[in-house]
């Protein structure tokens, strides 16, 4: 019995090694089928390797909040819609590259949501990059400077959801302008981008300052996005 376990740790079959105790421990090894025992060590390390996918996509995301959709409120005052949430938790959204627009006044619960979002997404094996906008833009700096924003760009290409905190809270520069753009063409209709703001959508336009710019991104954002506009409840000023 002993051996067969530490083969399975030699050979990193975790989960299985777990199950494999749990059955010994139990003294079900002799009453099941050789069937029933092979399903359930097999499920052991299935259920092993999700966790652990689970918890490093989580970890590289880097949330701001760690929220989940089960603890977001519906209060009717706030405008969230019960329904639209259940459908983004399906990941369908995902599945064919559309976008989340948040938008809401500060303190209402745009971040906490946009990470309840993330982590559903993580649960459901997807890799995410979640940023503050002001940050993202000094990593890309950053990157140009060090002579690897190409590889920068290339790894937010392959993120499959892309979550930008607090867009909008200056105005961008000329490179910002082209960076922003090149990471949406990039991702349009590929993968998905989240964005929170304390501006409505129609003001974004003045973020950018430059009209063919702004016209390239948010064309590439608003046509294939859902919309949540929350009302003006500051959350935090109810704790």
């Amino acid at each position: 019995m002993m051996q067969i376990e530490t083969q399975m740790n030699q050979l990193r079959l975790r989960g299985m090694a777990r199950s494999w105790q749990a059955m010994v421990e139990t003294r079900r090894t002799h009453e099941l089928t050789f069937p029933e025992g092979l399903g359930i060590l097999l499920q052991g390390e299935v259920d092993e390797r999700t966790d652990r996918r689970f918890d490093r996509l989580q970890k590289n995301a880097r949330f701001r909040y760690r929220a989940s959709i089960e603890e977001l409120t519906y209060d009717s005052s706030r405008g969230l819609d019960k329904a639209l949430i259940a459908n983004l938790a399906t990941g369908e959204y995902l599945e064919k590259g559309e976008s989340v627009l948040i938008t809401g006044k500060t303190g209402v619960g745009k971040s906490f949501l946009a990470s309840a979002l993330g982590l559903q997404a993580c649960a459901q094996g997807y890799s995410v990059e979640y940023f503050n906008a002001q940050k993202m833009f000094l990593r890309l700096k950053m990157a140009r400077l060090e002579g690897t924003i190409l590889k920068f760009f290339d790894k937010l290409a392959k993120t499959k959801l892309l979550i930008i905190d607090d867009f909008g809270l200056a105005h961008l520069d000329k490179q910002q302008q082209l960076d922003l753009m090149d990471i949406m063409e990039d991702r349009h209709g590929r993968s998905s981008t989240i964005i929170t703001s304390q501006l409505p959508v129609a003001a974004w336009y003045d973020v950018f300052g430059e009209g063919t710019i702004a016209d390239a991104v948010l064309d590439r954002l608003v046509h294939t996005s859902y919309r949540i506009e929350f009302n003006d409840i500051n959350l935090r000023k109810k704790l």
